[in-house]
């Protein structure tokens, strides 16, 4: 007994050796690399100036977003890859690039490349297409090349001087639209109910958990909004290819006959409908863009890997951004990016928080050098409580003599609204998703599932409070009379604040609120924004207000970095800190959604279908802050299509 003890203790010894000697040899591969990443910065030198003739290579990657959020042990193994495209580009960087690059006389042309574009809704892609039309206006032409295109690739490609697209490729547009999951019956089966709480009939939020399929009033707000978001994409496409107006449906309703007579070939439909100029597969499309340009045989291709024969002199995006030399010195404008849900405490990029954010703005306004303040806002709502805190930081700084303009981009909606209510000047893109003035609460009941498997819940309490909104019982009917009340009083609140700022009364703000969402364009027409326009126009607008004169400093208003990551900021490194200040990120975000996913997988549900149920599961079964049984959101649970 005691030799197999002594085995036993042995073993784990030798186990726990190993584990400890993995754990310090990876950490000590990650600090090698580190040390040889900052070398690297040492002792490479500037960027070699661009010969003439040069390519813009415009291969936008992932998700366009305002904010580059932190993504985890993910990001840092592609980070020491240097596979950056994979990260998302930010929106500001790449008109940053396009604008730059229709000044420099190196940069005589561009490629455009939305093979691997991500989400980006169609303010952010009418953004990029109007720095297209600049570029382009400059003399400059555009060329898009893609093996496919998909309806967010295909709305910027139009906007090129020409389209490529490969001999085997094909243009995929199907509108805007959706199916949402209605969950009422599969609660009822398993014993859950869900008490929603709303105030404005077209609030929608929780409607998918207490109904089985949408009511009358959510059809009418998706059926107009939808038609305005397809309008301005038709009208966009069919401007930019000098095409006549409604050609994009009279194609959509030709199909299947139109592509059976060309012999079921989508590239040469394509041709055939002039949604595309030309058919070149990729050693064509460079040996064009050589004859066009100049041949750069020691370069990168424009898949970023090494040329095996002549390509054309270019440069990428995101290597030309490293060009670029931010102003320094002097007044300036602020901008805080307020994008995703609504929290209320601190959150990192991506999120809302509302004390970080509340909390950037404030630093704004003490800054002496920043003589006005644009919000940029892309978020879908979230806490009632922690819209106001940064509705409110952004009123005391009117308040102080500094002017505030709000940009809405794809959503400024609900939560997102309420945020922007504080302005001098509200913005928006004519297809922002907006508005949404409504408020929702929901509490999940499962007193019926418990009884099932035989768990009974009792005991006492001293006050009814007490078990009254308890899961495991029935939601005691005086408590839901409170939680209405209580939403019933935020929703006011809400509409006399939007009242207020938009110089009308709560009666006129309630007409086009309860909780409806409404397209940028339509939104101007109810007196919701005060125009329409992009980032640009809210900059200029803020610098006007804040008498900068009409190319101001820009500065942007983000948290603090930490010591690490201001030496990587200072070696041209910010991402790679990033990357590791996140390295466990992946895993607490995922602890949640790992028993969700499971079951999905369990079901056989392929992901397309089982990641919105995983969204919308999470989200019923996000608990209640500690310090109350429940929330008021202002959320519209809408994404940009």
């Amino acid at each position: 007994m005691s030799s197999l003890s002594s085995t036993l203790a042995r073993a784990g010894r030798t186990l726990w050796w190993f584990i400890d000697a993995s754990r310090r040899t990876l950490l000590n591969l990650l600090f090698i690399a580190l040390l040889a990443a900052l070398a690297w910065a040492l002792l490479r030198g500037g960027p070699p100036a661009l010969q003439p003739k040069t390519a813009l290579v415009l291969d936008i990657a992932g998700r366009v977003s305002e904010q580059r959020p932190a993504t985890g042990r993910g990001t840092l193994l592609r980070q020491l890859q240097d596979d950056e495209e994979r990260n998302g580009a930010r929106l500001r960087d790449v008109l940053a690039v396009i604008d730059a690059a229709a000044k420099d006389p190196a940069i005589t042309h561009a490629l455009l490349m939305t093979d691997d574009l991500g989400a980006a809704g169609l303010p952010t892609l009418r953004e990029l297409a109007v720095a297209l039309q600049r570029f382009k206006a400059a003399g400059k032409p555009v060329v898009a090349w893609g093996a496919n295109f998909d309806q967010r690739g295909y709305y910027l490609a139009a906007q090129a001087s020409e389209v490529w697209l490969h001999p085997m490729g094909s243009i995929n547009v199907q509108g805007y639209g959706r199916l949402r999951n209605y969950y009422k019956d599969l609660l009822d089966k398993v014993g859950v109910t869900a008490h929603v709480v709303r105030a404005g009939k077209f609030k929608n939020a929780g409607e998918t958990y207490t109904a089985s399929a949408p009511s009358a009033e959510t059809l009418e707000s998706d059926a107009a909004l939808y038609g305005a978001l397809w309008a301005s994409w038709t009208t966009g496409v069919e401007q930019a290819r000098r095409q006549p107006a409604g050609s994009v449906m009279q194609a959509i309703d030709s199909l299947p006959a139109s592509l059976e007579a060309a012999g079921g070939d989508l590239a040469a439909w394509a041709l055939q409908r002039q949604w595309v100029d030309a058919l070149k597969t990729r050693d064509e499309m460079r040996a064009a863009l050589v004859a066009r340009g100049a041949p750069d045989d020691d370069g990168e291709a424009d898949d970023g890997k090494v040329a095996t024969a002549t390509t054309f002199r270019q440069v990428h995006w995101r290597d030309y951004l490293a060009r670029i030399k931010p102003k320094t010195g002097g007044d300036a404008v602020g901008v805080v990016v307020a994008e995703g849900g609504i929290s209320d405490g601190r959150a990192g990029p991506g999120r809302i928080g509302g004390l970080s954010t509340a909390e950037l703005i404030r630093r704004a306004r003490d800054d002496k050098h920043i003589k006005a303040l644009v919000l940029r806002v892309n978020s879908p709502g979230g806490s009632a409580f922690g819209s106001e805190l940064v509705r409110r930081e952004l009123e005391l700084t009117r308040a102080a003599g500094k002017p505030v303009v709000v940009s809405m981009g794809d959503v400024a909606a609900s939560g997102g609204y309420w945020i922007s209510l504080a302005a001098d000047e509200i913005l928006a893109d004519e297809a922002t998703i907006t508005g949404s003035i409504g408020v929702v609460a929901m509490l999940p009941t499962a007193s019926e599932a418990f009884a099932k498997v035989g768990v009974n819940a009792a005991g006492s309490s001293t006050t009814w409070l007490g078990t009254a909104f308890d899961p495991r019982r029935d939601l005691d009917p005086r408590f839901e009379r409170l939680l209405q009340a209580s939403v019933n009083h935020v929703y006011r609140d809400f509409t006399s604040r939007a009242a207020g700022a938009r110089k009308t009364t709560p009666e006129q703000i309630d007409a086009v609120a309860q909780g409806r969402v409404w397209a940028g364009k339509d939104a101007l027409a109810h007196g919701l924004v005060d125009r329409l326009g992009g980032l640009g126009d809210a900059l200029k607008s803020a610098a006007a207000r804040g008498k900068l004169g009409e190319d101001p400093r820009v500065v942007y208003v983000e948290a603090a970095p930490g010591r690490l990551d201001r030496w990587l900021q200072r070696f041209g490194l910010a991402e790679l800190g990033s990357a590791v200040a996140a390295w466990t990120a992946d895993a607490d975000s995922a602890s949640g959604t790992a028993p969700l996913a499971a079951a999905a997988a369990a079901l056989g549900l392929p992901a397309a279908a089982a990641l919105p149920l995983l969204d919308d599961l999470a989200w019923l079964t996000s608990p209640a802050p500690r310090d109350r049984p429940f929330t008021a959101a202002a959320h519209c649970l809408c994404v940009a299509p």
